[in-house]
């Protein structure tokens, strides 16, 4: 067993909740497949068609896809149940069901989900957040039961924490027993991230197991007082960064692959990019930049699922060199354990992915190199992520024999401008590239703008224009960051622009019947400004509405006026009601004060009588 296995195993089998960080490529998903496994096997009482043992999640239908596969390598290798009692009659283990995949998928949907769980009766259910919310609590509610569930795991618990997940994950949760194991994966699970979320997943008690990976700053070698240095990367993982100009990202990218090619002719690589438009666009261009044995692959979200999976298998099964443009989709968990190589582009706009992204190469035990390109004072990203225990070491510039010089104070490389024609000179063979062009520019900036390491990658410090020149632009789009251009040196490419046509059919018929329209309108005489008439019918509604609002205000006046002389009535009826009974009260004072001198014989009872006989 690996480390992870060896920690995880023994905890996650002794009804311990586990929260595990460590290293991508360390083994983590075998940590919780094999406690499911074993604790589903060693049941006493068998589980129900509708019943289900075992719930994984994960954040991407291709992480739930690949721990899919990795059940089904052992419960296809499982006995039958009666060699198995055969071998051991005491035993009471016995062949579970294959595990059911729930990912969004262009073959099924979730009602075909829950037919192919009562039909084949898995106690093992690994998908999406939002496919198990519609399993459990949509189209399986009330078919589906989740009673005797033993085993929860999150895969990328982060991931699935930090993204929009949260209420969904929730629902999901407060439907499941209390009774049973949960356990938390990921690379990248710090204190906060885990620990402040424990509660709200239902862990109790939980064990946090950290691998730790450690090197020796020395190189190996035995000094005294050296120091150990703790890394979150895999150790036979090769981390480099190159600084370069913005303008010059693209050369350095396919040098580095050129590179790369030269010490391993079939080597595989993936190069990540921040957005979807980005590697959408990329992937049109690249090709004759790049020796033509060289096969590219395109993967990110935009793509329909069926695309997806057939990029991913098409990618990992290639026999010579290929070369995987991804987004963070395929950061997290992928097993493609060939990969040689990984190319970071653009930094992620997250920077707990940049250890992701770099754990698809040097996985269990393999070596790997990783490259990431920076662009001026991004430069400060290495000491941000040596904070984070990720070291990276300088590379020198790549030139174009092969050899590397220092960029400090070096002019521009005279090689930016005939790669730029170059890339220019693909684009002008299709407008549709012009139009992937600029929507992957404002797409970069959009994501830049809204790094989380905000203070090293500011906007208002990168060169727009270098950046502009790397994506080949043949003019620029309309951005108010892109007001001082032309002062930085910008210059549109000459292009007629009215024929410079879509090299799909349909699309340029649409563009020339657009074009014709908008000359018509443009050649229609003057006279049709005239629409006088509705002016005047408008002023004639408007009268209208004056006059209406002089009625409502004179009501409203009147209206007013009539409450206000209801309001004075009222006050004289309460004044005149007010003094009589002033009146009253004083003539009852005045007989008390009377009926007194009389008991104090001062007034004569015949004069009292006489004063208030008529009371």
């Amino acid at each position: 067993m690996t480390p992870v296995q060896a920690s995880t195993i023994p905890l996650f089998m002794q009804n311990k909740d586990v929260v595990v960080e460590a290293v991508t490529g360390s083994g983590k998903t075998l940590a919780f497949v094999i406690p499911i496994l074993e604790r589903l096997t060693r049941r006493q009482e068998k589980l129900k068609k509708h019943e289900i043992g075992a719930l994984v999640i994960s954040p991407t239908r291709e992480l739930a896809t690949q721990i899919h596969s990795v059940f089904s390598l052992f419960l296809d290798s499982q006995p039958s149940e009666s060699e198995s009692n055969e071998d051991n009659p005491s035993s009471p283990a016995r062949r579970l069901p294959p595990a059911l995949l729930l990912v969004s998928s262009d073959k099924s949907t979730p009602a075909q989900d829950v037919e192919r769980f009562l039909s084949t009766g898995s106690d093992i259910v690994i998908g999406t957040p939002g496919r198990v919310e519609e399993f459990l609590l949509g189209k399986g509610k009330g078919v589906v039961s989740a009673k005797e569930l033993e085993v929860l795991v999150l895969d990328e618990a982060d991931r699935l924490l930090d993204l929009g997940f949260q209420a969904t994950l929730t629902k999901i949760i407060a439907h499941l027993p209390k009774q049973r194991r949960t356990g938390l994966f990921s690379a990248t699970m710090t204190d906060a991230d885990a620990l402040s979320e424990l509660v709200r997943v239902g862990l109790r008690n939980p064990a946090r197991i950290v691998v730790k990976v450690q090197t020796k700053r020395n190189n190996g070698k035995k000094v005294s007082g050296e120091v150990i240095e703790e890394r979150r990367i895999p150790a036979n993982l090769q981390n480099l960064y190159l600084p370069c100009r913005a303008s010059e990202k693209v050369l350095q990218l396919t040098r580095i692959i050129s590179h790369e090619l030269k010490s391993n002719p079939t080597s595989r690589c993936i190069v990540y990019f921040a957005t979807c438009a980005c590697v959408d666009y990329f992937y049109r261009v690249l090709s004759p930049l790049l020796p033509s044995s060289v096969t590219l692959y395109s993967l990110h979200g935009h793509l329909p699922p069926s695309a997806r999976s057939k990029t991913l298998s098409s990618f990992a099964a290639a026999p010579s060199a290929s070369i995987l443009l991804a987004t963070d989709v395929a950061a997290r968990g992928l097993d493609l354990p060939d990969v040689d190589v990984v190319i970071q582009f653009d930094p992620p706009v997250d920077p707990k992915a940049f250890s992701h992204r770099c754990g698809r190469t040097a996985r269990a035990g393999r070596k790997g190199r990783a490259w990431v390109l920076l662009v001026g004072r991004e430069e400060g990203y290495v000491d941000f992520m040596a904070v984070r225990k990720i070291p990276m070491k300088k590379h020198a510039y790549l030139t174009e024999d092969g050899s590397s010089v220092a960029h400090d104070e070096r002019p521009e490389d005279p090689a930016v401008q005939p790669i730029l024609q170059q890339i220019r000179k693909t684009v002008l063979t299709d407008r549709a590239l012009h139009e992937k062009a600029t929507k992957a520019f404002v797409s970069f900036v959009k994501a830049y703008s809204k790094h989380e390491a905000s203070y090293i990658f500011r906007l208002k410090d990168l060169d727009l224009v270098g950046l502009a020149k790397t994506f080949g632009l043949l003019r620029l789009p309309r951005m108010p960051e892109l007001k001082d251009a032309e002062k930085a040196g910008w210059v549109d490419a000459d292009v007629d622009w009215d024929s410079y046509a879509f090299s799909d059919p349909a699309r340029e018929a649409k563009r020339l019947s657009e074009a014709e329209e908008s000359k018509s309108k443009d050649k229609a005489p003057a006279k049709s400004k005239k629409p006088k008439a509705k002016v005047a019918v408008a002023w004639s509604e408007q009268l209208a509405k004056k006059e209406g609002k002089e009625k409502r205000r004179e009501i409203k006046a009147a209206k007013r006026k009539w409450l206000k002389s209801q309001q004075t009535q009222e006050g004289m009826k309460r004044a005149r009601a007010d003094s009589e009974d002033a009146d009253d009260w004083k003539e009852l004072a005045r007989e008390e004060r009377m009926a007194k001198k009389v008991k104090k014989g001062l007034v004569e009872q015949a004069d009292f009588d006489n004063e208030f006989a008529e009371l």
